[in-house]
């Protein structure tokens, strides 16, 4: 996802604000989502591995301990230059499809350029595949990247796209994937489910981030949730299951509760406090007298 206007980076995770004059308020859908736990400690510890077996200066690093701490080092850093080059990648891929809705809507577009970028990092086959997903799927976009509020549990989030498939209006979110060892894109987390049925109980959607104008929501009456997996060989698109929208709502609003109890938490102050002795026991230590003393 491209950074929508509204959204803030901060000790609370990601925030939305109501107008680009305010502070934010408002914690982001993915934010929320975030308050479940996930541990990643056996894939970091494979990336490191990984990347200190594969490093071209191991051999003659063994017999220079401290080149080979350099090393180490370097490698123990290989899940978070993993991670931030995937969300770059990401952020590129999210802003062509961006850029394709809105040329389709014959809004200005920046798609020469969302393109050129893509290639410059070796990417422009995920363009190619989605620009073949989009064809076969013969998507008619409404509101690309509509950032929408949720007052009732108080949350605000960015879509990726609303659009008509098929005659149905669509919620979609867009997830950009690796490709496995078959050629095939790998499959999106159940949690796309959540941020689509979140997306889906807004209230409100953006009209101006300047003025701070904001519509009731249009598009929440019964749509199809889409979450839209984008890799080098292929796009796939996967329907979320109208029998399990409820439970993942409810683990949705769960876990809002859970972001403000760690939210007060953590604004109430400092958890742990120094303390003294007991001041009895600090007159009976008085009353010892060194015998050097005597």
């Amino acid at each position: 996802m491209t950074q929508p206007a509204l959204a803030h980076a901060t000790e609370f995770g990601r925030m939305y604000a109501r107008s680009l004059r305010d502070a934010p308020s408002m914690p982001s859908i993915t934010t929320v989502i975030s308050q479940q736990s996930t541990s990643l400690d056996g894939w970091i510890g494979y990336m490191a591995a990984t990347s200190l077996s594969e490093h071209p200066k191991l051999a003659e690093a063994v017999a220079n301990p401290a080149q080979l701490r350099t090393i180490v080092r370097d490698s123990s850093n290989a899940a978070e230059k993993y991670r931030n080059a995937a969300a770059s990648r990401g952020d590129r891929v999210h802003f062509y499809c961006e850029q394709v809705s809105l040329r389709a809507m014959g809004r200005a577009h920046r798609m020469p350029e969302a393109r050129a970028a893509l290639a410059e990092n070796g990417e422009e086959t995920f363009a190619a595949r989605f620009d073949q997903w989009w064809e076969l799927y013969r998507v008619e976009p409404v509101a690309p990247e509509i950032t929408v509020w949720n007052h009732s549990l108080g949350y605000a989030g960015t879509l990726d796209l609303v659009a008509r498939i098929g005659g149905r209006l669509c919620l979609i979110d867009f997830k950009t994937k690796g490709t496995d060892r078959n050629g095939s894109v790998k499959p999106m987390d159940d949690k796309v489910v959540m941020q689509l049925v979140a997306g889906m109980k807004a209230e409100e959607s953006l009209l101006d981030a300047d003025a701070g104008t904001w519509e009731p929501w249009q598009y929440g009456e019964d749509p199809i949730l889409l979450g839209v997996g984008i890799g080098e060989t292929e796009v796939r698109a996967m329907r979320a299951n109208p029998d399990v929208l409820k439970y993942h709502w409810f683990k949705f609003c769960a876990l809002r509760r859970l972001w403000q109890t760690a939210a007060d938490t953590r604004s109430a102050g400092t958890a742990l406090l120094p303390i003294a002795p007991p001041a009895a026991s600090l007159t009976a230590a008085a009353a010892v007298v060194p015998v050097q003393a005597l």
